[in-house]
């Protein structure tokens, strides 16, 4: 595709057509061949992402700017797989004023068409919630469902609510509808503008009435003065005098990097956001994408947005968005003082939230990628399928299969195989023959699956060491079944030492997470493979049983085995039952039956 020497936004698809990248460039020809071109300067995502990219597409602008209004707006209608998101996974929140003759304020998830008002939306439900709260509490409103005037009555008995004078008691007629729903407008006010704004319209109001001798609705609007300032004592926040901010602070861990957004305004912290995405490895590049995907053109714009490094093109970045929100917005990276006490609280939080996704909250995450690193997997091994052969003495040669999905077991996916293309004992010709099996089904399933043979692992591991692994490595290879294979080492007492791959071992006595998984794998896939070794042996030894009554030979005896499944429904099935049999005759069940009842069959 002939490329245009203009501003643009690139659109990279996947083989199904799915976008999985957009991006935007001053000059479309330059920037998308950058990543066609050498792959050693790219990062371990772009290497990825370029490895999955099937088709692009692109759209011409008139300049850059337009191209980054553009990026940031089909970022969030698509969500690209490998664009860094910062995405709430709680959804919106929003503050509704319904329109009813007694107006109330509620904080909600979503917005409905019932003729209310409302505001919105939010990312953080805390800060909705807390806000909403603080509001009721602050302008006496009812925290209840009553529905007023239907629940009103001076003869209701109020909630301790009103006796603590925390609501103004519209269920007992305490107060006016004129008043009730001023209340609501000034609550609403409170909780949009913030308590600084409030406080000096609240001042104003009372120095009027004071001068106009109004004492009573001078004292009541102390009152709220005072209960806004005992809010304010108790509410818990990070003051700053940089009045308009956005603070994002970043904490990286292993593949996964976290980004907490302090969101201030006014002065206070009214929303904090902790996303985690994939590992930023390239901050100064990766940034102004980061910002792309956390603002768009009717978004809440800071003053500042404070970051611990600064983007490239930050110039260009600065003068777009400050296009975009209609005021100067600029990017700040703080050497010392309080913004950069600010990013080390944001700092904190992110690896706080990076702390508990990837540790004891979350061992199965922790440990996959613990694993993902330790092996060095390109991507996260979600999907896992483990190996082990079972025989004695190469008799009843088995191999079970089993599956871990997210870290545990997922058993409706297990397998089980008999070796067919030998007799004897050899681990090696086993496993290879099963994998081609395997291979085989996955190539002749048309459609691919979430789970079962229609799926290709994310990780093969076998039970052995080095031999194990180069037996199948060649498999893998013929059919180009490209998934990392590893294979899982036990020491002389049968206990999980490390992890061999085709050059050596990877130990992995040092890594906790790791060690317990992968030793659970190893031992259930044994157990599965054992197991079922177990079946078919006692199996074998049923049929040796039974070929021994006249007119009984192997296959007769499999038949039989296959109906009645033991020896004792096989002991209590009478003639005409065995005769039914398949491949039976009524010669052949007399002699079955007479062999279990001996004498009493003659009687």
């Amino acid at each position: 595709m002939a490329l245009p020497e203009q501003p643009g936004v690139y659109l990279m698809k996947n083989a199904a057509g799915e976008i999985i990248y957009i991006g935007k460039a001053k000059v479309l020809k330059n920037r998308v061949s950058q990543y066609f071109g050498s792959q050693n300067n790219h990062t371990r995502k772009v290497r990825r992402m370029v490895q999955n990219v099937s088709d692009f597409d692109y759209v011409i602008v008139g300049s850059e700017f337009e191209a980054l209004v553009l990026e940031c707006s089909l970022i969030k209608q698509h969500m690209p797989k490998y664009n860094i998101l910062l995405r709430d996974d709680k959804g919106y929140h929003y503050i509704k004023v319904t329109n009813d003759s007694w107006k109330m304020l509620y904080d909600v998830k979503q917005k409905a068409d019932d003729g209310a008002k409302y505001y919105g939306p939010y990312t953080s439900s805390d800060a909705v919630g807390n806000a909403v709260r603080q509001a009721l509490d602050i302008f006496m409103l009812p925290h209840c469902q009553k529905q007023f005037p239907r629940d009103a009555s001076r003869h209701a008995r109020p909630c301790l609510n009103y006796y603590i004078k925390l609501c103004a008691g519209a269920c007992c007629k305490g107060v006016t509808r004129e008043d009730h729903n001023a209340s609501v407008e000034d609550a609403v006010q409170f909780v949009l503008g913030g308590k600084n704004m409030m406080l000096r319209t609240l001042r104003a109001e009372m120095n009027e009435a004071s001068e106009a001798l109004d004492y009573e609705r001078a004292a009541k609007l102390r009152d709220r003065i005072r209960a806004i300032e005992r809010v304010s004592q108790r509410q818990y926040m990070v003051a700053t005098k940089y009045k308009n901010q956005d603070v994002f602070g970043v904490a990286s861990m292993n593949t996964r990097s976290a980004v907490c957004v302090l969101r201030f305004r006014e002065g206070d912290l009214i929303d904090t956001q902790t996303t985690v995405v994939e590992r930023i490895e390239n901050p100064a590049e990766e940034y102004a994408e980061m910002l792309a995907s956390f603002y768009q053109a009717d978004s809440d714009w800071p003053d500042r947005i404070t970051l611990d490094t600064q983007p490239e093109q930050s110039l260009f970045l600065e003068q777009s968005f400050s296009e975009m929100a209609g005021k100067k917005v600029t990017l700040y990276v703080p050497k010392a003082g309080e913004s950069k006490t600010l990013l080390a609280v944001a700092g904190k939080n992110a690896s706080e939230k990076l702390a508990r996704v990837l540790s004891s909250n979350n061992k199965n995450s922790a440990a996959l990628y613990e694993l993902q690193e330790a092996l060095g997997l390109e991507r996260l091994p979600l999907y896992i399928e483990a190996y082990d052969i079972s025989n004695t003495a190469g008799q009843e040669n088995v191999c079970g299969m089993v599956v871990f999905r997210n870290g545990r077991p997922l058993k409706r996916c297990y397998k089980r195989f008999q070796i067919r293309s030998f007799e004897g004992q050899d681990d090696y010709r086993s496993l290879a023959e099963v994998m081609e099996r395997r291979i085989r089904e996955y190539r002749e399933i048309p459609e691919k699956t979430e789970e079962g043979f229609g799926r290709k692992p994310d990780l093969i591991l076998l039970d052995g060491g080095i031999g194990q692994v180069n037996a199948v490595k060649p498999i893998l290879e013929r059919y180009n079944f490209d998934v990392p294979l590893f294979g899982m080492v036990k020491d002389g007492k049968h206990r999980t030492r490390a992890i061999a791959y085709g050059g050596g071992e990877i130990s992995i006595q040092d890594k906790r997470s790791v060690f317990t998984l992968i030793a659970e794998i190893q031992e259930e896939v044994h157990r599965f493979a054992i197991g079922y070794h177990k079946t078919l042996k006692k199996k074998h030894t049923l049929i040796n049983s039974l070929t021994g009554i006249p007119g009984i030979g192997e296959k007769r005896a499999k038949l039989l085995l296959e109906r009645f499944l033991t020896l004792d429904a096989l002991r209590q099935a009478q003639p005409d039952e065995l005769a039914s049999v398949s491949g039976m005759t009524a010669q052949a069940a007399q002699n079955v039956y007479a062999f279990f009842h001996g004498d009493e069959s003659m009687s």
